[in-house]
């Protein structure tokens, strides 16, 4: 992968405890994070989720098969897991972690919506431009989630 190195992409979203919500919700989040980042699918590693205890309706992995989003993840290894349950922690939320080589130097866009955006405000709506491992707002890295719906 000459002039590519690891990377790993951060995310998370909210959804209602159907599995109609949770599709929809995945599918916005992981496209939310291919518009916001230069990868094809067969640069993805793998696919983590961790999910909120009171999300038991359909594993977040499932969801990302089923749910006909822009890339093809059919190869792509994938891994769900439930979130430790932490006192006053935000409820219904999936969290992902895409690990995906991209160009040395590329900003890395984390993407925070339908809610959880409260969990990282500073990355809510930044891109890491990968120089000096800051974050800068979305735009100064150039592009945004606008136009994106939120999963209900």
């Amino acid at each position: 992968m000459e002039g590519k190195r690891l990377y790993c992409i951060r995310g998370a979203t909210c959804a209602d405890n159907d599995k109609d919500s949770i599709r929809a919700a995945v599918r916005i989040l992981f496209d939310g994070i291919c518009d916001g980042n230069e990868f094809s699918g067969s640069d993805i590693v793998s696919v983590q989720f961790t999910m909120t205890r009171d999300l038991d309706t359909l594993n977040a992995a499932t969801a990302l098969r089923t749910c006909g989003t822009r890339l093809d993840v059919s190869g792509v290894p994938l891994f769900c897991a439930q979130e430790p349950e932490i006192r006053g922690m935000l409820p219904r939320v999936i969290r992902i972690m895409v690990t995906v080589y991209m160009k040395e130097g590329c900003g890395v866009r984390n993407v925070y919506v339908n809610g959880a955006e409260v969990l990282r405000p500073d990355w809510a709506a930044c891109a890491h431009d990968g120089k000096d491992g800051l974050h800068r707002p979305v735009s100064d890295a150039g592009g945004t989630l606008s136009g994106v719906p939120e999963a209900r």
